[in-house]
């Protein structure tokens, strides 16, 4: 295997990571804690936090230069991810979802004339590309996906059903994952399309949920959608190759967001353990408060090395090390943002419980993280298969 550059994981965080960070934390800390339910109530996305993360640089922070990014790859985003849910205790999907899937794959298999139209808006934050590739009968399985793309004329038609598609309410288009149905009546390999959200044939119906945050989650139709040619990325049968070169940068951001979850919950539980006192003593001083912590914290710290690790090797082009490091990374995230939060709440007691406390609010989100993007179970089918050379048992 041979990688374009050599991947490289500092242990001491630079001058720059600890700015970036610094900066990200200042800009979410304005907004207030209570933010994201403030958003969520009114039923709002998180505009004005996004606008403000974009007009300093960091939703395109991945973005290379050329494009108006900021060239720091998936390791800067990381960053940002982290940052923000370490702040505020929310996880900001539409990072997930437009500078880390469809601005990956973009700056990857895009022509240059799409990567001129939806790159450089992504890189500014001006422009917000969802991405769609769950089906209600092919959620792991993207081989067996239905929704079709097919020739007509001069165009295509696009047709079929998403689910549990993220952010659609504050996009402009959405990066679809399809199947090209050939002329012989064959529906072949996955094929990747841009839709404007509001192209004619296109309808959404949003998905009931507890609270996870203020973005939302849709179940989305297409009607013989047109899709002009230049909305093709990848070709037309693309892939999965063009597929997962997303989809590896999905997971290291959802492991991101899972880490900075972990350290909100940390971080509330341990003030919360120092300054409540029962008998006289602050709870922090027993072991049965302080060693959950405790464990949340190696468990955090352990999720965040190899977060960090996938990111790198995913900048390096490392392909199968990289897919393997991504999944690994959003595991040991998801299991350490339930395992912190669970602890956070039962160290504050009945108050964890409490909305105005703001531990609960992250449970949700944490459990999700477990199932989505891609459910624990397929990781550890990835790994016996891939990493230790087991047969494959789905």
């Amino acid at each position: 295997m041979q990688t374009e550059t050599a991947p490289t994981l500092s242990l001491v965080p630079s001058d720059e990571e600890q700015a970036i960070r610094a900066s990200v934390r200042g800009i979410c800390l304005g907004f207030g804690e209570g933010y994201p339910r403030t958003c969520q109530e009114a039923g709002l996305p998180p505009t004005e936090l996004w606008e403000a993360l974009s007009a300093a640089g960091f939703t395109g922070i991945n973005i290379p230069q050329q494009w108006g990014g900021g060239g720091l790859g998936m390791s800067g985003l990381t960053l940002v991810a982290e940052e923000i849910a370490a702040s505020i205790g929310m996880t900001t999907l539409m990072l997930v979802v437009s500078p880390a899937i469809a601005g990956t794959i973009l700056s990857l298999h895009g022509t240059p004339e799409q990567q001129e139209r939806w790159l450089r808006g992504i890189a500014a934050g001006t422009t917000k590309v969802a991405f769609a590739i769950t089906e209600p009968d092919a959620g792991s399985n993207s081989h067996n996906l239905r929704t079709e793309v097919r020739r007509d004329g001069d165009r295509y038609l696009l047709s079929g059903q998403k689910t549990y598609i993220s952010g659609v309410e504050d996009a402009d288009a959405v990066l679809v994952v399809t199947r090209f149905r050939r002329p012989d009546g064959v529906l072949g390999k996955p094929t990747l399309c841009i839709v404007d959200v509001d192209a004619p044939g296109f309808t959404r119906d949003p998905i009931r949920l507890p609270y996870l945050g203020p973005d939302r989650q849709w179940t989305l139709f297409f009607d013989d959608v047109e899709v002009e040619p230049d909305r093709i990325v990848g070709g037309e049968e693309g892939g999965l190759a063009v597929t997962f070169d997303g989809l590896n940068p999905e997971r290291v951001i959802a492991a991101a967001g899972a880490n900075g979850l972990a350290l909100h919950a940390l971080e509330k539980a341990a003030a919360y353990a120092n300054e409540r006192a029962v008998w006289s003593t602050p709870i922090g001083a027993h072991q049965a408060i302080a060693h959950p912590l405790a464990r949340g914290k190696i468990e955090v710290e352990l999720a965040r090395l190899m977060t960090q690790k996938a990111a790198a090797l995913i900048d390096a082009r490392a392909g199968a090390l990289a897919g393997e490091a991504s999944n690994m990374a959003k595991f040991a995230a998801a299991e350490a943002a339930v395992h912190c939060v669970d602890a956070a709440i039962q160290t504050h007691g009945g108050n964890g419980v409490a909305t105005e406390y703001g531990i609960s609010d992250m449970w949700w989100m944490a459990r999700l993280l477990r199932i989505a993007p891609v459910s624990e179970q397929m990781i550890l089918n990835h790994v016996a298969q891939h990493a230790l050379g087991l047969p494959k048992s789905y």
